[in-house]
């Protein structure tokens, strides 16, 4: 349930001209109505995450400029923020945008989305994108992080995907696929560089980060709740699919508490070092 296929871009009205673009634009806005679930449910990043971006952009994060798009209620702003970047936030929902507001009082958010940022040129020393680049047409995305990066910035994305190869999990992601008739999991298999297409002309770099968390089981199905297709889903079907879910998890894990185990898919690109 990570990374759905990038038609138009979902703020354009006009755009919305087959089914399958009505439903992804109903998919963008559905998470205004469940900003504080997201918030609280949904995993953050793992340390190693911005070391690596450090790393791969070649700059400390401490002091750097970042923008964060589509930032929703602030969970890798909030990290960004505490490794000591001048960070502010690009988010086009008003929920969410409220969210961030309440649990980020201190950082500045602008309301906008990657296809148009509204921001100068070259004023960002990295952009970056956590959970947020499939929600954007990226014909018109790259060009526009070109424009806000400065000569010699980074353009970074990435996911939490959820580990496959840990059994119970691949048994998961399949009833999710039986449920909503998809193969949601292809789609996390098929993740890299083509996914980010036309920026992976740009030279990305791939970075996989595994980590893990431990959780009750009601935050993990409110984590799974949180998600765009559960979101669009009716209420009857969305609490029958839950209800079951939570016996599989209970039958794996009886004390109640799920392990989670997720890989981080990181593309980062570096900006032309002259405008």
């Amino acid at each position: 349930m990570t990374t759905p296929p990038t038609p138009p871009t979902p703020d354009d009205p006009a755009a919305q001209t087959t089914p399958a673009q009505a439903g992804h634009s109903a998919r963008a806005h559905s998470f205004n109505a469940a900003a504080a679930q997201y918030a609280a449910n949904r995993p953050s990043y793992p340390p190693a995450l911005f070391d690596a971006l450090e790393e791969l952009s070649g700059r400390p994060l401490k002091g750097s400029r970042v923008v964060d798009v589509g930032a929703g209620t602030g969970l890798a702003t909030a990290r960004l923020h505490e490794r000591g970047a001048d960070v502010i936030a690009v988010e086009p929902g008003a929920g969410m945008a409220t969210e961030f507001r309440r649990t980020l009082p201190g950082v500045p958010i602008v309301r906008g989305n990657g296809n148009a940022l509204p921001l100068a040129d070259h004023t960002a020393d990295l952009l970056t994108y956590a959970q947020a680049w499939h929600w954007t047409d990226p014909a018109l995305a790259v060009p526009e992080a070109l424009r806000v990066l400065r000569p010699g910035g980074a353009l970074a994305l990435w996911w939490n995907t959820e580990a496959l190869d840990v059994p119970w999990i691949a048994a998961a992601a399949r009833r999710i696929d039986q449920h909503f008739d998809l193969d949601l999991s292809a789609e996390k298999r098929n993740l890299g560089p083509g996914a980010a297409d036309p920026a992976d002309r740009l030279g990305l770099t791939r970075r996989e980060i595994r980590w893990s968390r431990r959780v009750p089981v009601d935050a993990h199905l409110a984590n799974l709740a949180s998600h765009s297709v559960f979101l669009t889903d009716t209420d009857e079907r969305r609490a029958a699919f839950l209800a079951d879910e939570r016996r599989h998890l209970l039958t794996a894990f009886p004390d109640g508490v799920v392990e989670e185990t997720y890989v981080v898919v990181l593309l980062l690109a570096r900006s032309p070092l002259t405008p």
